[in-house]
C-alpha cells in the first residue's frame, strides 16, 4: 500500500512538472553579418593601408519563461556565439546568459552568469555609438584608448522597481567582486531614465568599480536625446573619479541621426576622450548609413581617430567598414 501511495505521489509531482514546463514558451532568434574592414594611418610604417579583413559574424539566441501560478514571471536567456570570450571553461559557444523573475506590481530581479551590464552600465554607450571602442590597438596600430566604466560583467544582480510615476524608470545593481584573490570588495550602481516628454530620452546613472583596492573607481554618466520628426540629436558625458593619480577619464560626445525613409537613415557623431594621464585629448568622428530591407541591413561607415594615443605626435588613424548583415 506505501508503494501504491509512493509511486502515485511520484506520478503527480511528474505530472505537475510536466504541465508547468508546457505552460512555458520557448523562442528563437539570432543574426549574421559578413564585413569588409580596413585601417589606415601614415603614422604606423609597417601597418600603414594595409590592415584590411573580412570576417563574418553569427549568433543564436533563446529566450523562454512563463507566468507562475503567484503570478510571478519566470525568463530565460542564453546565447550561443562562436568565437565569443566567454570564459566559460570548455564551452566557449556559450556566451551571455541570465534569468530574471518579475511582475507589475515587485518590479523585475534577475542575476546575469555572463554578460550582464549594471544599471550605470547599460546606460553609457555614447551618443556616437563607443566610436573610440573601435580602434583599442587594433591590428597593431597605436590607438590604446579604454575607458573605464562600472564593474559589470558575470554574477551581477540588478532590480529594476515597478513603475512609480509614469515615464521614470529606475534600476539599482550589486556585483560581489570577481576578484577576490586581490581583495576586491563589492560594487554597486543605480540608474534613471525618464521618458515623460515626447521625444526625449534623459538618463543619469552613477556606479562603482571596487574590484581593485587600489584603483576603486566611481563612475557617472549624463545623457539625453531628443527626437523631432525624421532628426534625433543626442549628447552625452560619462566621468571617471580613481584613486590611483592621473587616472581620471571624461567622455563627451554628440550625434545627429536623420532618418530619410522607414529604410535608410544617416548618423554623425564625434567624441572627445580626456584622460588625464594624456598629453592631449584624442577626437573620433563617425559618417554612417544604414539600409534596411526586411531582416536585412546594410550599414556603411568612415570613422576617424586624431590624436589617438594622447601623446602629442599626432598618430591619425583612419577606419572604413562595409557589413551586410541579417536578422531572423
Amino acid at each position: 500500500m506505501n508503494n501504491l501511495k509512493k509511486i502515485g505521489m511520484t506520478a503527480l509531482a511528474a505530472s505537475l512538472v510536466s504541465t508547468s514546463v508546457f505552460a512555458g514558451e520557448l523562442a528563437v532568434s539570432g543574426s549574421a553579418s559578413m564585413s569588409y574592414e580596413n585601417y589606415s594611418t601614415t603614422e604606423n610604417a609597417d601597418g600603414a593601408n594595409n590592415n584590411r579583413a573580412f570576417s563574418q559574424g553569427n549568433e543564436i539566441n533563446f529566450t523562454g519563461g512563463g507566468e507562475l501560478d503567484n503570478g510571478l514571471t519566470v525568463a530565460l536567456a542564453f546565447q550561443l556565439d562562436e568565437g565569443s570570450a566567454s570564459g566559460n571553461g570548455t564551452s566557449p559557444l556559450f556566451d551571455n546568459h541570465s534569468v530574471t523573475v518579475s511582475s507589475d506590481t515587485l518590479g523585475s530581479f534577475s542575476i546575469s552568469g555572463h554578460g550582464g551590464s549594471s544599471a550605470a552600465s547599460a546606460l553609457d554607450t555614447t551618443a556616437a555609438g563607443d566610436i573610440f571602442d573601435n580602434f583599442d590597438a587594433t591590428a597593431g596600430i597605436l590607438a590604446t584608448e579604454v575607458f573605464n566604466g562600472s564593474k559589470a560583467g558575470n554574477n551581477i544582480m540588478k532590480y529594476t522597481l515597478p513603475s512609480v510615476v509614469d515615464g521614470l524608470a529606475v534600476a539599482v545593481s550589486y556585483q560581489a567582486g570577481g576578484n577576490t584573490n586581490a581583495g576586491g570588495d563589492a560594487s554597486t550602481a543605480y540608474g534613471l531614465t525618464y521618458t515623460g516628454v515626447e521625444g526625449l530620452t534623459v538618463s543619469y546613472g552613477m556606479g562603482e568599480d571596487n574590484d581593485t583596492p587600489e584603483d576603486n573607481r566611481d563612475v557617472s554618466t549624463m545623457a539625453a536625446a531628443y527626437a523631432y520628426g525624421p532628426v534625433t540629436v543626442a549628447y552625452t558625458e560619462s566621468e571617471n573619479d580613481a584613486t590611483t593619480a592621473n587616472t581620471d577619464q571624461k567622455l563627451k560626445s554628440v550625434a545627429v541621426s536623420y532618418t530619410i525613409s522607414e529604410n535608410l537613415s544617416v548618423k554623425y557623431g564625434q567624441e572627445t576622450f580626456e584622460n588625464q594621464a594624456d598629453a592631449v585629448d584624442p577626437e573620433y568622428t563617425s559618417f554612417s548609413a544604414a539600409y534596411t530591407s526586411g531582416g536585412m541591413t546594410v550599414s556603411v561607415g568612415q570613422q576617424k581617430a586624431e590624436d589617438a594615443d594622447g601623446d602629442g605626435t599626432d598618430d591619425d588613424v583612419e577606419y572604413n567598414y562595409l557589413t551586410l548583415g541579417f536578422a531572423f
